[in-house]
């Protein structure tokens, strides 16, 4: 596999049956809830602050061993951290929610969108504007974070609120609310199944873990 995903390979898992179609003249982002300056921000204004592009793995809690429901890509966007400072965090206010245009919500610890990973408001994604089935116009990417719990595509708000007063919808269904990424690895060469000839094998693969770096990988 290549180190950079491409976009017509980047895996998709999301609820929805028909990609939501967002209209830049009428869309907004707003920022609201336990914050000091609640925000409300078009497409224009998002792509006037200032921008930052980041590589960033993302992989799905569901992805099984040897799976395919990983991928690396680069990201431009906004830093999530930024934006929040512009708005204003409150003491207290330990949960960050993020709303789809379509209603679907996800919920994070605010401290994940502080402590220095790049977590943003991607509206681009390997060089390219954001593909509508990976949430155009702009969506959520949390380093560190399985997407069930950060990843909100065709993003519409960014709420703040307490740990305790908000569930996002896989947490009624009895999924965990804190979801670290686990460190994982997956072998693409040889592929499952084939038959190889005795000798010397090439073996190569990636290797995963969040927000964390990979030190070394073990082959048996």
């Amino acid at each position: 596999a290549p180190l950079i995903t491409p976009n017509k390979d980047f895996y998709r898992i999301d609820t929805t049956l028909i990609t939501p179609r967002v209209d830049l003249k009428t869309w907004r982002l707003k920022v609201t809830g336990m914050v000091e300056r609640p925000l409300t921000i078009s497409f224009d204004d998002l792509l006037a602050m200032p921008s930052r592009e980041e590589v960033i793995t993302l992989s799905c809690v569901s992805n099984e061993v040897g799976g395919d429901l990983v991928g690396n890509a680069r990201w431009l966007g906004v830093s999530l951290a930024d934006l929040l400072k512009q708005a204003g965090v409150k003491p207290g206010a330990t949960q960050i929610v993020g709303r789809s245009v379509d209603g679907f919500t996800v919920g994070f610890p605010t401290e994940v969108a502080l402590d220095g990973r790049p977590a943003l408001v991607a509206y681009g994604m390997n060089g390219e504007a954001l593909p509508g089935p990976h949430g155009f116009p702009a969506r959520l990417v949390v380093p560190g974070l399985y997407g069930y719990v950060s990843a909100t595509k065709w993003l519409a708000e960014i709420e703040l609120t307490t740990w305790e007063a908000f569930d996002a919808y896989w947490i009624p269904r009895g999924w965990s609310k804190r979801a670290p990424i686990k460190t994982q690895s997956r072998i693409d060469v040889p592929r499952d199944g084939r038959t190889v000839k005795a000798g010397r094998v090439p073996v190569a693969g990636v290797a995963w873990a969040g927000d964390r770096s990979i030190g070394a990988v073990e082959v048996r």
